[in-house]
């Protein structure tokens, strides 16, 4: 009895090491979900970073003030263009991380962080001001970069604390705090922080519970950030409804 408990117990241990070996060597390709690049008709601008080659796409050129937007890991953000050309009358950037949509190279936090640096100080020559907008994985991003330059406002779209908190509430039986590479750790930046920021949430996020969102707004001083919730909103379709362009278009407008 006693050795076919230890032979159970050595079969569930070997099972847990196999799939948490599995969760290490494949993480990347559970968060990140690159996108094929599709034909469109905006301007578009090859910037040459790290040996990578940047696809970013261009909306209003010439304005005084900026937009750029960070979209989410399965997002083609051209698909975002035709709606932003309505709300904004800022100058738009819409980058494709490199990986997605034409861009070169492989998905990492690092990359993804040295990238938006790069682009914000390109963007810096032609624009007074830049503000952000991040969506999902792409509020990491925002976040990151608003921490290290002087950010003028920032809007989150289903925003998170830290990708290492929202897999372990996945992964509750492994230390995800010691697997994972790319953490995106959002709250531990509201500190450094200067920019009037936004928050848009889906009433019923199944992707982002609210506990990590909540998490990472109140880090904000309540003076700083305003929080809107969509009703009947999920992760994916928040962007369908009627009041999320408007309610972006109000706080840029400002």
């Amino acid at each position: 009895m006693k050795q076919k408990t230890c032979k159970r117990m050595l079969y569930i241990l070997l099972f847990y090491v196999l799939i948490g070996a599995v969760l290490f060597f494949y993480q990347r390709k559970l968060i990140y979900f690159p996108t094929a690049k599709i034909p469109h008709d905006y301007e578009q601008q090859q910037l040459i970073h790290d040996n990578i080659t940047l696809e970013v796409i261009v909306l209003n050129q010439g304005q005084k003030e900026a937009i750029i937007y960070f979209g989410g890991n399965a997002e083609s953000v051209v698909y975002s263009a035709e709606n932003f050309l309505d709300t904004f009358r800022q100058t738009v950037y819409l980058l494709n991380y490199r990986g997605y949509c034409g861009s070169s190279g492989q998905p990492s936090e690092k990359g993804f962080f040295a990238d938006a640096l790069f682009l914000f100080d390109k963007v810096l020559e032609k624009q007074t001001t830049i503000s952000v907008i991040g969506r999902s994985l792409g509020s990491g991003v925002a976040t990151y970069l608003a921490s290290k330059r002087p950010v003028k406002k920032m809007a989150l779209i289903s925003p998170f604390d830290s990708i290492t908190r929202v897999a372990q509430n996945n992964f509750m039986i492994f230390p995800m705090f010691l697997m994972l590479l790319d953490k995106y750790d959002s709250i531990s930046r509201v500190k450094d922080i200067k920019a009037e920021t936004f928050v848009l949430i889906a009433e019923h996020d199944e992707v982002i519970p609210r506990i990590h969102s909540q998490r990472l707004i109140d880090k904000f001083a309540a003076e700083q950030i305003t929080v809107k919730i969509i009703a009947d909103s999920r992760h994916n379709d928040i962007s369908e409804k009627v009041e999320y362009y408007q309610f972006l278009k109000d706080f840029f407008s400002k």
